[in-house]
């Protein structure tokens, strides 16, 4: 049976971009089953431009940030297969495509993800997710050219956990999977999307990826991590502060790219304070990664931080 897509667009204040992202939805080769676009509270005239288009349901909320947002479009989704689309962004025209026709070729595969392009806020490409990260490159070496490739070896998978070059929007997961893990945490700003996608992969066992790009993810100058990078890194401690909480009955994959992933994140928060001038914290940030994981690298980043 041939897989329908639901398609969740959050939006809070996104009339500028928002038409962009519904239209690239609706071009797409294999159509949508339904698009829904959840208005987060919006104070400017997100929801009238969601509302002009034909066929796209309109649920609004009282501002309660993208877990949210994303949790509730797929609670009132009927499709069997969820897509998310973030209303900054676009899918590529055979985004939906791609996906659904290996799915229907191939019932193993627990989820979908794939390469996506960075562009900035003038449409200029910046580069490409899979070649960026070296969980990307270790599967484009696999697939050697090919088109398809599958995560399914446990250093593939530690690696891809550990970094993860797929977003939220080159992301298919089965709705009823969807809703059995609680669907996106709540009460975080900063790596929800991470902490969903490793308890997905930790129920999973082959992971379909497409080698090419299925849409684009636009870098903004004045992002939140920009503006603050000590104030993200925190939060993104915190929020994989609660996702080791959980590893601890992950397989033992999954938990060594937790393990891995928070190393990185107590590093960058260290690297934010310390060009922050607060040296003596910068150090403290690492040192709890000395103790997890007592080995070269984990010296390394204290030395660093010590050093400046």
């Amino acid at each position: 049976m041939n897989p329908r897509f639901s398609v969740v667009i959050p939006a809070f204040n996104a009339a500028a971009t928002l038409a962009r992202a519904i239209e690239s939805v609706r071009a797409q080769s294999w159509p949508a089953h339904e698009i829904i676009v959840i208005d987060d509270g919006s104070t400017d005239a997100t929801a009238e431009i969601a509302a002009g288009f034909d066929g796209v349901r309109l649920i609004r909320q009282q501002n309660s940030g993208v877990s949210v947002a994303r949790n509730a479009g797929a609670a009132a989704a009927t499709g069997d297969w969820l897509a998310f689309l973030d209303a900054d962004d676009w899918y590529a025209p055979d985004r939906i495509k791609l996906h659904a026709e290996w799915i229907a070729e191939d019932a193993t595969l627990d989820f979908m993800t794939g390469d996506y392009e960075y562009r900035d806020d003038t449409g200029t490409l910046l580069g490409t997710s899979m070649a960026q990260h070296e969980s990307g490159r270790m599967m484009l070496n696999k697939a050697a050219g090919a088109a398809r490739v599958v995560i399914e070896t446990p250093a593939e998978i530690a690696a891809f956990v550990a970094d993860h070059f797929g977003d939220t929007h080159t992301l298919s997961v089965p709705r009823a999977r969807f809703i059995e893990l609680g669907g996106y945490p709540t009460g975080y700003k900063v790596c929800e999307d991470v902490h969903f996608l490793t308890r997905l992969v930790a129920k999973s066992r082959r992971i379909g990826v497409i080698c090419q790009s299925l849409g684009a993810y636009v870098i903004h100058g004045g992002s939140a991590t920009r503006r603050d990078p000590v104030a993200a890194q925190r939060e993104n401690v915190r929020t994989l502060t609660d996702l080791s909480r959980l590893a601890e009955n992950f397989p033992v994959s999954v938990r060594r790219g937790v393990a891995a992933r928070m190393q990185s994140a107590r590093y960058n928060l260290g690297c934010a304070l310390s060009k922050n001038g607060q040296r003596i914290a910068a150090v403290g940030a690492v040192l709890p990664t000395l103790a997890a994981r007592p080995n070269w690298r984990s010296l390394l980043d204290v030395l660093s931080m010590i050093r400046g």
